[in-house]
C-alpha cells in the first residue's frame, strides 16, 4: 500500500492451512488440572498472536486458522486434513491430482507415510508459494530403502525410526529423496509408516515417500474420511500405476539400503542428536561416556548427590536422574501402537505398586484429542494419569522446547551440584540446549520407555538387566514384568479406535474454545499495528527498499562474527526454547516492562524481530572458536579482542557499516526449518555463510533472505586452512554476474597483512534462485513483482 499497490493482491494463491499448535507449554503437570491451566496460560500469553492470526482468518481467502488446543500440525493433518487425491473444478470440468503439499515445519513429511509428496520448507520459501512462487530445487536422486520381515515382539516404531535414521545418516542422504518399498511395507501400519516419514529431517532426506497401497486406504476410513475419497483414491491411484500391491515390481533407484525389520532392538537416541541411536542393553554405558565428556567441560566443579526436600518428602538427586519424562510430538502420538503400549505398560506398573520417582517433570502431550479419547474408552488414561501422566496440551511440547520450568527445588538442586540431568521424550528433536536449559542429556524413546525410564528415574541403569523398581513388599521388578505384547496392543486399538472417534474429535475442536471464540480480533485489509507489543511488530525487511533491485556487488571487507564446528543446527542459531534473562533479548524484554516470569520462549516471540535478532547464536550451547573456553552467543569484538554477546558486537559493525560472515563445518543448519535462523543473521548483518556443507532447507532459506551461501572446495575447511575469524575477508567474481554453483574467490587478510586467497562455491543452486539473491530475499522479489 505504502509503495502504490493494491493490498488486495496479498493473498494465498494456493489453499493454507494454518495449525496453531506451537505455543502451549508445560507449566503444570501432574494434576488434572493440568491442562487447564496451561491452556489459560497459553492464551494469556499469546493474546497479541492470537489476535493477528484472528484478523489474518477474516482478511485472507484461502486460509483455514485451526484454533490452539487442537492439536499438532502434522497430526491434524494425517487425520483430517489430508485428501490423498485433489479434485480441482472448473468450467464445468473435474480434473483429479495428487495431493502434494509443502509446511512450514520440517516435520511434514509424516504424511508422505499417506502416499502424499510433502516436505518441509522456510515460511520465507512458503509465503512466496502462497503468492505465486515456484518452488525450485535440483533434481534429486531417489534412494529405495527395503524393508522386509516384521517388528519383533519388544521393539515399536519408534525403535525402527530410530535405526531408519542412523542408517540413512550413515549413508547421507541430505537432498535427497528416500523412497520405502519391499515386501515389509505390508507388516506396517499406516501409522508406523508415518512415524518413519516424519522423520525424514532427521535422516537428512527432503522427503521419505511411502506408496498408496491398502493399507492407505484402510487408514482413510478408519479415520473417518468420507467413502467416496477413498473410492476416488483408490480407482486414481491405480489408474496412474501409483498403487503398491505385494505383486507390484520394485522400482528403480538411484541407490538402494536394506534393512529387515525383525532385527529392529529396542533403543534410544542421545544425548545430543536424534542419529545416536543406542540399544537399551548399551545405554548405560554410552551414558557413562558421554556424562564423563559433558563434567570435563564444566566450568564449575559438579556435587553429586543433592538432597532435595519437595512436596512433603526428601529425596537425593545425582547425575543422569530423569527430571523430565514426556509423551511429546506428532511423530509418536500419531501413533496408537506406541500410545497404547505406554498405556498398557503404566497399567501393569500400577498394577504392581510402581510409581514415578517425585524428581520426574511428567507430561501427556497428545497430537490430538483422538488419542485422549481412545486411551479414555480403552481404560488406559486413568492409570497414566497414576504415575502422573496427564494430559498437558495438545500441541508440539517439550520436543520444541515449551517444556516449561523445572520445579523450583529440582531446578535449585542441578544448579547448586552443576548437576548432568536427563530428559526422555517421545519426540524427534534433542538438540543442545532445545528441551530445557538445565538439563544437558536428552534421550528420544518410544512412548512406553518414556513411562518405564519416569519409574525407574534415572539414565544411569540397564533396564535389560537391573530392576525398574520394587512393590511395596520389596520385590524387584524388571522392565519384561511390565512390557506390553504386540497382542495386549492389538486388542486394545481394535476394540477401541473408530471411524467415529475421528470425526467427532474434529467436528468439535475445529470450531475453538471458550478461549478462542472470546477473542475479539480487528478486520480490514490492513492490519493495525500495536507499536506497544512485544510479541508483534512491523519487521523492517521492506523498509527504504527501492522500486528496483540494485546490481549484485562483491562484498568487501567482511568480519567474521563467528567460527562454528560440525552440525551446528538452527536450534543452534536460532532457539526456540526459553529466554534468559540476562541474555539480550532478556534485557530487552526487561526495558519494555516485561518480567521474566511472562518473557515466554523464543518460539513464541517470533513476530517481533527485535526479540529474535537479539536472540540469534544465543544458544546457550553453542561454541563459538573466536571465543574459547566460553558457551552461548559469545565472541570477541576487534579490534582490541574483548568479549562480547554476537548481538552487541553485530551492532557495533553495523554502525560502522561492515559486512559480516560466518565460517562453519559440515551440516550447517540441521534440524528445523526454521526461517528464523535466515532472518536472524540478515538483520544482524551477515552478508555470506562459508561452510563445508549445507542441510537442504538453511541453504534455501539463506538465499530467500538474500545472505550468500558459499561452500569451501572438497577437503578444505577453516582449520586446515588455517582461518581464525579474526581476518578480513573479500568475496570477489559477484559482481560480474553470477550463476549457479559456480566458484569465486574469497581474498583473507589478517590485521598484520598478510593475505591469501580461496576459492569457494557459490550454492545458489538454480536460476530462480539468483533473482531472489540479486533482490535481497524472496519476499522483495515477491513484492517487487506484484508492484510491477
Amino acid at each position: 500500500r505504502q509503495m502504490g499497490g493494491d493490498a488486495k493482491k496479498i493473498n494465498p494463491l494456493q489453499q493454507v492451512d494454518l495449525v496453531i499448535d506451537h505455543s502451549v507449554q508445560v507449566d503444570a503437570f501432574g494434576s488434572s488440572a493440568a491442562f487447564g491451566v496451561n491452556a489459560d496460560l497459553e492464551l494469556e500469553r499469546n493474546r497479541e498472536r492470537y489476535i493477528f492470526l484472528k484478523w489474518g482468518q477474516k482478511a485472507f481467502q484461502n486460509c483455514t486458522v485451526v484454533p490452539p488446543d487442537v492439536g499438532i500440525v502434522h497430526q491434524v493433518n494425517l487425520e483430517y486434513l489430508a485428501r490423498a487425491v485433489y479434485v480441482l473444478e472448473q468450467d464445468g470440468k473435474k480434473t483429479a491430482y495428487p495431493d502434494t503439499l509443502v509446511g512450514t515445519d520440517s516435520h511434514t513429511t509424516m504424511i508422505n507415510g499417506m502416499g502424499v509428496v510433502g516436505w518441509g520448507v522456510g515460511g520465507i520459501e512458503a509465503e512466496g508459494a502462497m503468492l505465486g512462487q515456484p518452488l525450485t530445487m535440483l533434481i534429486p536422486q531417489v534412494i529405495g530403502f527395503r524393508l522386509h520381515g516384521q517388528l519383533p515382539e519388544g521393539a515399536t516404531a519408534t525403535d525402527a525410526v530410530l535405526t531408519v535414521t542412523q542408517m540413512l545418516r550413515a549413508k547421507g542422504v541430505v537432498g535427497k529423496f528416500v523412497e520405502f518399498y519391499g515386501p515389509g511395507l505390508s507388516n506396517l501400519s499406516l501409522a508406523d509408516r508415518a512415524t518413519i516419514a516424519n522423520m525424514a529431517p532427521e535422516y537428512g532426506a527432503t522427503i521419505g515417500f511411502f506408496p498408496i497401497d491398502s493399507e492407505t486406504l484402510n487408514y482413510m476410513r478408519l479415520s473417518g474420511r468420507d467413502e467416496d475419497l477413498v473410492s476416488l483414491v483408490e480407482a486414481y491411484a491405480r489408474a496412474q500405476g501409483l498403487f503398491r500391491t505385494n505383486d507390484s515390481p520394485d522400482p528403480v533407484f538411484n541407490d538402494t539400503i536394506e534393512l529387515d525389520l525383525s532385527s529392529v532392538e529396542p533403543s534410544l537416541a542421545g544425548p545430543r542428536r536424534p542419529q545416536d541411536r543406542v540399544t537399551l542393553g548399551q545405554s548405560r554405558e554410552v551414558f557413562r561416556k558421554s556424562l564423563e565428556s559433558m563434567l570435563e567441560k564444566q566450568a564449575k566443579p559438579s556435587r553429586s548427590p543433592i538432597t532435595v526436600g519437595a512436596n512433603g518428602s526428601t529425596f537425593d538427586i545425582k547425575h543422569g536422574a530423569v527430571v523430565i519424562a514426556a509423551i511429546t510430538s506428532c511423530t509418536n502420538t500419531s501413533n496408537p501402537s506406541v500410545m497404547v503400549a505406554a498405556g498398557v505398560l503404566a497399567r501393569k506398573a500400577v498394577n504392581l505398586g510402581l510409581s514415578v520417582k517425585p524428581w520426574v517433570k511428567t507430561s501427556l502431550a497428545p497430537g490430538s484429542r483422538v488419542v485422549t479419547a481412545y486411551l479414555k474408552d480403552s481404560g488406559l488414561l486413568p492409570f497414566l494419569e497414576a504415575l502422573r501422566f496427564h494430559v498437558v496440551g495438545y500441541g508440539c511440547t517439550t520436543c520444541i522446547g515449551n517444556s516449561g520450568p523445572l520445579p523450583e527445588p529440582i531446578a535449585a538442586a542441578v544448579k547448586e551440584g552443576s548437576l548432568v540431568v536427563s530428559a526422555v521424550l517421545s519426540g524427534n528433536r534433542n538438540f543442545e540446549g532445545r528441551i530445557n536449559p538445565l538439563v544437558r542429556a536428552n534421550y528420544l524413546a518410544s512412548p512406553p520407555l518414556v513411562v518405564a525410564y519416569a519409574i525407574a528415574g534415572n539414565m544411569d541403569i540397564d533396564l535389560t538387566t537391573e530392576p525398574l523398581g520394587h512393590d511395596p513388599n520389596g520385590k524387584a521388578i524388571y522392565l519384561r514384568d511390565v512390557w506390553p505384547t504386540q497382542q495386549e496392543v492389538q486388542a486394545a486399538i481394535q476394540s477401541t479406535i473408530k471411524a467415529e472417534m475421528f470425526r467427532k474429535a474434529y467436528e468439535e475442536s475445529l470450531q475453538g474454545d471458550e478461549r478462542w471464540k472470546a477473542l475479539q480480533a480487528p478486520t480490514g485489509e490492513l492490519f493495525q499495528w500495536d507499536e506497544k507489543s512485544t510479541y508483534v511488530k512491523r519487521p523492517p525487511f521492506f523498509d527504504n527498499m527501492p522500486r528496483m533491485a540494485p546490481p549484485i556487488r562483491d562484498i568487501r571487507s567482511a568480519r567474521v562474527l563467528a567460527v562454528l564446528g560440525d552440525s551446528v543446527t538452527t536450534d543452534h542459531i536460532s532457539p526456540a526454547g526459553s529466554i534468559p534473562a540476562d541474555s539480550p533479548a532478556g534485557k530487552y524484554l526487561i526495558e519494555n516492562g516485561v518480567p521474566p516470569k511472562d518473557f515466554n520462549s523464543y518460539g513464541a516471540r517470533r513476530g517481533n524481530h527485535e526479540v529474535m535478532m537479539r536472540g540469534t547464536f544465543a544458544n546457550i550451547r553453542l561454541r563459538n572458536a573466536m571465543a574459547p573456553g566460553t558457551e552461548g552467543g559469545f565472541t570477541l569484538n576487534l579490534p582490541d579482542r574483548t568479549q562480547t554477546t554476537i548481538y552487541e558486537a553485530a551492532m557495533q559493525y553495523q554502525s560502522e557499516g561492515t559486512a559480516l560472515m560466518i565460517l562453519a563445518g559440515k551440516e550447517y543448519g540441521s534440524g528445523s526449518s526454521r526461517d528464523w535462523a535466515a532472518k536472524g543473521p540478515r538483520l544482524l548483518g551477515v552478508a555470506a555463510v562459508l561452510a563445508e556443507s549445507f542441510e537442504r532447507i538453511h541453504r534455501s532459506n539463506l538465499v530467500g533472505m538474500g545472505v550468500l551461501p558459499l561452500q569451501y572446495k572438497a577437503g578444505e575447511n577453516a582449520e586446515n586452512l588455517g582461518l581464525t575469524g579474526f581476518e578480513s575477508y573479500d568475496i570477489e567474481g559477484l559482481s560480474a554476474g553470477i550463476k549457479p554453483l559456480q566458484t569465486v574467490k574469497v581474498r583473507v587478510r589478517t590485521d598484520d597483512g598478510q593475505a591469501k586467497t580461496i576459492e569457494a562455491i557459490v550454492r545458489i543452486d538454480t536460476p530462480y534462485e539468483i533473482q531472489y539473491y540479486q533482490h535481497g530475499g524472496i519476499l522483495q522479489y515477491v513484492l517487487r513483482q506484484l508492484i510491477g
